[in-house]
């Protein structure tokens, strides 16, 4: 039997404890889309330093944890730019419409029993499923 599950649930324990730190720590929802956002909008000048040690954590511990592993994890990403460009920019616009993103609704919102974060992650997924299928199945292009 395969064990790759476990990671996915070390994954998530681990996002739900970061989510419950960052709002036991300052009050607010760790929705990246939000702590990303306020820096491009400078909306969020006066916590700019703490939305920057999150993004460098973020980036920097998956860096930092390359040597404990001999080969890297497949991941099955598709090798076309343009979709994986199209991809990340259809994610930005998303959040933005949604106002949040996975974490900010699907972990922090659907924890705290917000029916704002349940209704937003069962369209998003749904959403997703229907990009697959449209962009996987029927074009064949990821």
């Amino acid at each position: 039997m395969e064990q790759d599950w476990i990671w996915g649930l070390v994954g998530g324990g681990l996002i739900g404890l970061g989510g419950a730190v960052y709002l036991l720590g300052n009050g607010r929802i760790m929705g990246a889309s939000g702590i990303i956002g306020g820096l491009v909008d400078a909306s969020g000048k006066d916590t700019a330093k703490e939305r920057l040690a999150f993004l460098a954590g973020v980036i920097l511990l998956p860096v930092l944890l390359m040597p404990l592993y001999d080969t890297p994890i497949s991941t099955h990403v598709t090798d076309n730019w343009l979709v994986i460009i199209a991809a990340g920019l259809l994610v930005g616009v998303g959040t933005r419409i949604a106002n949040g993103c996975t974490s900010g609704h699907g972990v922090c919102g659907i924890s705290r029993f917000s029916l704002r974060g349940i209704v937003s992650t069962v369209f998003y997924i749904l959403a997703g499923g229907i990009a697959v299928v449209l962009f996987r199945h029927i074009l064949g292009v990821i």
